[in-house]
């Protein structure tokens, strides 16, 4: 095994191999509290330094991958390819979940079944990096099923509190019908094609020069199945109660990076379907209408919302149509720098949700779920909140001014890379569509600025006042998360070494 190949293959396994060495750790490190048996700090550690250490051939493989496009490694049917998309999965996979696996370590302290937890968390940043690598359509298929598992036993955490068990079991059922349909479009390709690798799809399609209805049926189905986990209007029913019960860490992870990990799979999926002069098109429209009904719908509904969580979780709708509408334009126009700027608001958004999940979660853990109270976290609980936890609220606020797209915070930058590159197509629906962007990311504020107010009002409530002290813990990983929010604002440059080969990666996958 070449150093290249042995780069990609530890960076997918030793997560993978960790998993039953974090939960087989928990049991042999139980302790008890408050009465009952709680498998939580040797997990933990465990957890995190299987984390820690995926970034040494993280490091190996971004530094193979600059000499050239793509890494390769073959086991047997199974091939694993990672260029720069992957790459990119692969970067915010582990921001985030080492980040949460550190924050997670006060707010889960008294809770039962930790070892399961930190168990999944470790496999399924695993098996998000190996869904980013798949080479072909049944592996592709396998992984995001194992990610779907995995988040599922996840939002499900606090299974004896029936909303949580509700939102579990509406996550896995619509999961699982999108996992269908997904199986049902790998099998017409499989019959039209005769291959179920990716690239080789991509060639009998280009060979044939027409895309067959078949394929179109196929991409169809992708577009629903897949679009169950990227959470696309209408089929994102599931988001709001998942995102909302399950533990905060996980909401980060949620919304932070398994639905852009759904839209890799999606666009992955997709790509070979389009080897073929304006076949592109077709998608890079279907995409942008989602994007703008995302978006509107997203905005919508947060606007109504009291509940801290649930407005986090409509707000990534929004975020997703921005996403769709930076591919959108790099399919349409062929060029990457839509799609790099779609990619970098990926990236962002990973980040910037991260950190508002992480921030909002340790202020309902301290007035909350430290004194044993499951009730969600509102608006009005965090009146005043910034007189007793500054750094939480500070965290907070750039995290959501960030979301709301203002300037220097790094959602600001990658809106205007998408929005530039949307005028720079010199097309008037594309531009009718960045204008409707701009103005939707205006509308987000209505409902980002009053929460940002109320951490700040001049009276706190006493709610804020009984509150118990912030762990230095869930302090170290807002912070962490917060420096790149607004170091990436001030220096968009930081991160071009990632971004730029994901969205030439992209448009490589479109054939573009």
């Amino acid at each position: 095994m070449t150093m290249e190949m042995s780069a990609l293959f530890w960076l997918i396994a030793l997560p993978l191999l960790a998993t039953p060495l974090v939960y087989f750790s928990g049991h042999l490190g139980q302790t008890a509290v408050r009465g009952a048996s709680v498998n939580g700090r040797a997990a933990r550690d465990v957890a995190l330094a299987a984390l820690l250490a995926c970034w040494l051939p993280f490091t190996w493989a971004a530094r193979d991958l600059a000499q050239t496009d793509a890494l390769t490694l073959t086991w047997g049917a199974m091939a694993l390819r990672l260029d720069g998309l992957g790459l990119l999965l692969a970067a915010v996979a582990l921001v985030l979940g080492t980040l949460v696996a550190l924050y997670s370590g006060p707010y889960l302290a008294t809770e039962r079944g930790q070892e399961k937890y930190y168990a999944m968390l470790v496999a399924i940043v695993g098996v998000m990096i190996a869904l980013g690598c798949a080479a072909d359509l049944f592996n592709l298929w396998v992984w995001f099923e194992a990610m779907a598992v995995a988040s599922y036993l996840l939002v499900a955490f606090y299974h004896e509190q029936p909303a949580s068990l509700e939102a579990g079991v509406k996550y896995l059922v619509q999961s699982a019908v999108g996992s269908v349909l997904v199986l049902l479009g790998i099998g017409l390709v499989l019959a039209n094609t005769a291959t179920l690798d990716l690239q080789g799809i991509g060639e009998v399609v280009a060979a044939r020069g027409v895309v067959s209805p078949i394929l179109l049926a196929a991409g169809a189905l992708f577009l629903i199945g897949f679009g169950v986990k990227v959470a696309l209007v209408p089929l994102h029913t599931w988001l709001p109660d998942a995102h909302s019960q399950a533990p905060s860490g996980i909401s980060a992870m949620l919304s932070g990076v398994v639905i852009e990990a759904g839209l890799v799979a999606l666009l992955r999926s997709l790509g070979p379907l389009t080897a073929v002069a304006g076949a592109a098109t077709i998608w890079a429209i279907l995409l942008a209408g989602f994007g703008a009904l995302n978006m509107l719908v997203g905005n919508l509904l947060a606007l109504r919302q009291t509940q801290v969580k649930r407005m986090l979780a409509y707000s990534s709708l929004v975020h997703v149509g921005y996403m769709l509408v930076g591919v959108s334009v790099a399919l349409f126009t062929g060029t990457a720098v839509g799609a790099a700027g779609g990619l970098f608001h990926l990236l962002n958004h990973g980040l910037m949700k991260g950190l508002a999940f992480l921030a909002a979660g340790a202020l309902l853990y301290v007035l909350h779920l430290a004194v044993g109270d499951h009730h969600p976290l509102t608006v009005s609980d965090l009146a005043g909140a910034a007189r007793r936890y500054p750094l939480a609220a500070l965290t907070l606020s750039l995290a959501l001014l960030s979301l709301g797209g203002l300037p220097p915070l790094a959602g600001f930058m990658s809106k205007w890379q998408i929005f530039v590159a949307g005028f720079q197509a010199h097309n008037v629906w594309i531009a009718a569509l960045v204008i409707f962007a701009a103005l939707n990311s205006v509308l987000s504020l209505a409902y980002y600025a009053p929460l940002v107010n109320s951490l700040y009002r001049l009276k706190s409530s006493d709610l804020v006042w009984a509150g118990k002290p912030m762990p230095w813990a869930m302090s170290l990983a807002l912070v962490a998360l917060a420096l790149p929010v607004v170091a990436i604002g001030l220096w968009p440059g930081l991160v071009r070494w990632l971004t730029e080969p994901a969205g030439v990666a992209l448009l490589a996958v479109f054939g573009r």
